[in-house]
């Protein structure tokens, strides 16, 4: 089946849709991005990631689109008509086509964003296999720009860090900036300690992730502790457990570090049981 997407105010089928080649994002990687979860039918976090959005627009000093305000219905036509039950929703939004290349913004007066939409149908993605085995991580150096709070469509070196990783006959890679972890390549990290949940505090140097809010809150709802700190690779080599957070990954354990198994090289039952709760509490309150 053709899906059907959404490209500046129309629902086309994703053969008829075209953006312009002056499109800032494509010439600038000027823009920003957003992919929300579909479980059931139903979007997970919605609210959170519309927050971020406008956060990354404003940043960036990107006009809101005129749709802006439509968003949520408009992700939940695409939801409807390409029947996703179990999937994703990409959303970018860039500064526009100007009609020709230039390193100055255009005149948000006369250069409309381009807002583009469209779905990943994903059968059964709570229920990777991954969350039962574990990933396995190797530590790359962080060389990215200084604003990756920022949600950009810059992402080549994440592109090469995934790469380095699979060479490297592991699943996902960490970065690391003066000798501590910042975050993985599309996602969070975390180390567990005893009953302790470590994770870098939020700054410009990590995204603010909205499944990292909502997994640190449930943390502390179940009387698990959290710090948020810098820490080491060699710490989380020590550690009793670790995992990642995204929206498309949820919670998901890692049981090796640059070839250093964590405990007994299985997924750990504290980790297991966020992703349970991050779920079933996601679950309820999706729309």
């Amino acid at each position: 089946m053709t899906r059907t997407v959404f490209v500046n105010g129309e629902y086309l089928p994703e053969n008829e849709a075209k953006v312009s080649i002056f499109d800032r994002a494509f010439l600038m990687a000027d823009g920003v991005y957003e992919v929300t979860s579909v479980l059931g039918g139903k979007l997970i976090d919605f609210a959170g990631h519309a927050k971020r959005l406008e956060r990354s627009l404003n940043e960036l000093e990107i006009k809101k689109p005129a749709v802006f305000d439509d968003l949520l219905e408009i992700h939940r036509e695409l939801v409807r008509v390409n029947e996703i039950e179990d999937g994703l929703v990409y959303l970018q939004i860039t500064r526009g086509a100007p009609g020709d290349r230039d390193f100055v913004f255009p005149d948000p007066e006369t250069t409309e964003p381009t807002v583009v939409l469209f779905t990943q149908n994903k059968p059964g993605l709570a229920d990777s296999p991954a969350a039962k085995v574990g990933m396995k991580i190797v530590s790359i150096e962080d060389v990215r720009w200084g604003r990756r709070d920022i949600k950009t469509v810059q992402l080549l070196y994440p592109s090469m860090g995934k790469m380095m990783a699979k060479k490297a006959g592991a699943d996902d890679a960490w970065m690391v900036q003066d000798g501590h972890v910042t975050e993985g390549t599309s996602n969070n990290a975390y180390i567990i300690k005893g009953n302790t949940i470590i994770t870098r505090a939020l700054s410009n140097d990590i995204l603010h992730g909205i499944t990292r809010a909502a997994v640190l809150r449930f943390a502390k709802e179940a009387q698990i502790q959290v710090e948020e700190r810098n820490f080491t690779i060699d710490e989380a080599k020590d550690a009793d457990e670790a995992f990642i957070t995204s929206a498309s990954a949820f919670v998901m354990p890692v049981i090796e570090i640059d070839g250093v198994s964590l405990g007994d090289g299985t997924p750990g039952a504290r980790t297991a049981r966020l992703r349970e709760i991050y779920l079933d509490e996601s679950r309820k309150a999706a729309i």
